[in-house]
């Protein structure tokens, strides 16, 4: 697996902001977006959060948009990563 910053560089998140990384692939259905949406809860406004999941969240962008996140998913490795991030 490649490191968070390898992993970010693949999105189009800001690269000059702390990371955190929540791998999920292993967790079942609605547990990615439950877990997601409580790691965001937690992060300040200047950390972009990778999830890795075995594929993109589809239902994880409605809500993302509607509490003002903006999100960038991207094929990398064995993971789907979708960066997550305030403007």
């Amino acid at each position: 697996m490649s490191t968070a910053q390898d992993l970010l560089a693949v999105t189009d998140a800001p690269t000059d902001r702390s990371t955190a990384v929540l791998d999920v692939r292993e967790l079942p259905p609605p547990q990615p977006l439950t877990a997601t949406l409580e790691r965001l809860a937690d992060l300040d406004d200047e950390t972009v959060l990778l999830q890795l999941n075995d594929r993109a969240p589809q239902h994880l962008y409605p809500k993302l948009s509607d509490r003002g996140f903006t999100y960038s998913t991207e094929t990398a490795d064995d993971a789907t990563v979708t960066a997550i991030w305030r403007e």
